[in-house]
This record gives structure tokens, sequence and C-alpha cells, in this order.
């Protein structure tokens, strides 16, 4: 099926900014809870947010085979779980529906009322129950930087850091929408130069700049997935912050990767922007240092020209935009990461989430992390406001944000936004 929507010379008749994240040519998926305490699967455009709930029971997509209840539900894995010919059907449909030269809903005032949204007054959800997370380490430029911090550059990056993307399975539970605050965790720590470790509240809170993508139903027990199929079963992607605690992760890492040190929180935006949307965007990505094994040779342009940043906003103070990063920056791309996550037959759910590790870029501006940014703490980054951050304060908002844009389109994902609140107190 041709992807329809994303016509670059397509406009509707709703009200959009020219600098919107969110265009006709978007149509991203999220789950919210509108004015009448009803929570809906909808889209969004400009600044509309569109019940598709509302939409479906008003006989809007009747040329579409969708169930009843398809858009009346708490999070969008069922959708998810229906597969790419309905993703695709259904945002086609909705950019026709939307389009300044379709007047069925644009003239019907009752149906108006009924289905659009202003952003002030609904409340975004998370957009789907996720039953696994894994968290991949994709950037060669992170993983050498935090390498060299803590063995030095001969031992930089691993051994099998090259030959394989690396990942750890996360805790699912402690996933979280933009907008809602986390504590300031607690754990198990080893000062320098003592021979025991002591507990008490992390000192070194980080944000990491990620991206994440949300799989579809993909395979059975024991069958993997190939390398050059795998786009088939990735619906879309949405900014992600791993919130770490660098103290408690440097004590614990060991044998079996990070654990209190990165359960405490992970933050992602509410809008599933879909690989269909970020089709105009594609590139390629790192050549390969060393020849991979067959199952993770991939062809042609497999990652996007995503521009991301993060800022740090310190109560009631303006914001300073610390880093500015590129997810085409990943050595590993997603469909390398979903190949080598099945090859031994794992089997991958409608509403798994997969976090691409921290992307960091080729130089000092382009870091993901206030570990590297900060040089684990020898180097302060400055506010625009006064003073200064090795890593992450109480009460600082840290903001991700990230779009895509050429001479046409501007195609954004919007914001995740979280602030940091002092260790929970009973």
């Amino acid at each position: 099926m041709k992807i329809t929507a994303n016509d670059p010379k397509r406009k509707t008749w709703l009200e959009v900014s020219k600098d919107s994240d969110f265009p006709i040519q978007n149509i991203p998926f999220g789950v919210f809870l509108t004015r009448d305490d009803i929570i809906t699967i909808g889209t969004r455009i400009g600044d509309y947010a569109i019940d598709l709930g509302a939409l479906h029971q008003l006989g809007y997509f009747d040329d579409i085979p969708l169930t009843d209840d398809i858009f009346l539900q708490d999070t969008l894995n069922d959708f998810i779980a229906d597969g790419r010919k309905t993703w695709r059907a259904v945002r086609n449909k909705i950019a026709d529906i939307f389009d300044e030269n379709n007047s069925s809903l644009k003239e019907n005032k009752e149906h108006r009322k009924i289905v659009l949204f202003t952003m002030d007054e609904i409340e975004m959800q998370l957009p789907v129950q996720v039953g696994d997370y894994t968290d991949f380490y994709s950037s060669k430029e992170h993983a050498t930087n935090v390498g060299e911090m803590f063995r030095g550059k001969e031992n930089a990056l691993m051994p099998n850091w090259l030959h394989a993307p690396v990942a750890y399975h996360g805790r699912s539970s402690s996933i979280i929408t933009s907008g809602i605050p986390v504590h300031r965790p607690k754990g198990q720590k080893k000062p320098k130069g003592s021979e025991d470790p002591i507990f008490g509240p992390s000192r070194l809170v980080d944000f990491e700049l990620e991206m994440a993508f949300i799989t579809t139903a993909a395979n059975p027990l024991g069958e993997p997935i190939n390398v050059e199929d795998a786009e088939e079963y990735i619906f879309g992607m949405v900014l992600f912050n791993d919130w770490s605690a660098r103290d408690i992760q440097k004590w614990e890492y060991i044998p079996l990767g990070p654990f209190l040190a990165k359960n405490f929180a992970s933050s992602v935006s509410p809008w599933i922007v879909t690989l269909d949307a970020l089709e105009p965007f594609r590139t390629e990505g790192p050549k390969p240092i060393k020849k991979q094994l067959e199952y993770l040779q991939s062809t042609g342009k497999k990652t996007f020209d995503i521009d991301l940043e993060v800022a740090i906003q310190p109560e009631g103070k303006n914001e300073t935009i610390v880093t500015r990063s590129n997810f085409k920056y990943l050595y590993w791309n997603m469909s390398q990461q979903l190949a080598h996550h099945t090859i031994n037959g794992c089997p991958i759910n409608s509403g798994d989430m997969m976090g691409s590790g921290t992307i960091s870029g080729p130089d000092e501006k382009s870091l993901g992390s206030m570990l590297e940014l900060s040089w684990n703490g020898d180097k302060p980054v400055k506010l625009e406001e006064g003073g200064d951050r090795k890593f992450i304060h109480d009460n600082d908002t840290v903001i991700i944000r990230g779009h895509c844009e050429n001479k046409n389109v501007r195609i954004g994902f919007g914001e995740v936004s979280t602030k940091l609140l002092p260790i929970y107190k009973a």
C-alpha cells in the first residue's frame, strides 16, 4: 500500500504553525484523557488532539476493516498488533479526512466538537503497555568516552562491542510518560578510598539522551527476525530519557550490569511517530569498522536523520541547551538491534520497547549525558543564568526534544520533560 499521508504538498484545514512538530504529514499516535474523563487513542495535528475512537464511531473509518473497539482502549497495543497494513491505511485515511480539500468533517460542526480537542484540554498517557524493555548500547562515541573514563584509551571499547549490538533487559514498570516527576534514587555506593559501601541518595543523577522504538508482535518462540525484514515489525519511535544514577551504577554493575541505578525511571515522549512518517528522512549510518557477521549485515539507508537536543531548566529559571546530537550517529541501527535480539529465537511482542542507548556525537557539544559533558564532574557545564552542573540537581527539569526537517516538511516528536524531585519521604 502506498504512503499517501506523506505528500509534502498536502495542507490541512486545521490551523498549524510553520514550526510545528505535528503537520498533517506527521500523524503520530498516542493515548490521552479527554475533558470528559474518557481515555481514548488519538492523533495530533498542530495543537489539536484528535479522538480516533470518536472518529471511528462516527463512521469515518468504515472503509477500513477495523474492530469496533480498536481505538476505545487505554493503550495502543492491539492497534499495533494489527500490523503495518492497518497502520498505513489508518494514517492515510486521517490525512484525507483533515486535508483542506475534504469537507466531510470540516463542515460538520457537531462532529468537530466531538472529535477535536485543544492540547490544554487533554492529559497525555503512556501510549503502550510495555511488556518488555531492552536497552541497547549502540553509540560508539558514547561507549568509547565512558570506556576511556573508567578503563583508559587503550581499553575503551570492550572486545565484543564492534561485533554485536550490546544490550541489557530493563524494568518496564518504571517507564513513564513526559510530565511525570522522578524522585532522586537511593542505593549502595562505594566512596573513593573506602573499603565498604554506604547507603544513601545518589549524588550523580544523570540523563541519557536516547530514542526508543516500539514493536508489533513479530515472531514465535525459536524463530529469528531477518535483518532486512526487521522494519516490518517496528511501529514507530519516541524520545527516551533513560535516567541513570552513576555512583550506584559504578558499584553494582559488575558482573550483571546496572540494576537500581537504572530501574527507578525511564521517561518517554507521549506521541509515537511512525516509521512511515520518517520515511523522507532516511540516511546511512556509520560504516562498519570490522566486518559484521552475516546475520547483522544490512543494506540501504537503515537509519534516520533526527536532530536531538537536551535542555536543563533549574526551578524558576530559564533553560540551557546543554547538548545537540543526532540519531544517525548510532553505530548499530534498529534493524541490526532487532535481528540480534531475536537471533536466538526470543519472541517480540506488541508494545515492546527498545532503547537505543545514549546517543553521543563526534564532538564535545553533541555528547548524550552529563557524565560525558562534564567528563565525570571534572568539567562543569555552565548554565545561561549562572551556576553550573556536573550532574542533575534536585528540582531541575530535563527536557529532550527531537525533529527531522528538510526543505519540504518538519516532522517532530514534541518533547519529553521530567523534573527531578528530592528523595522520596513517606
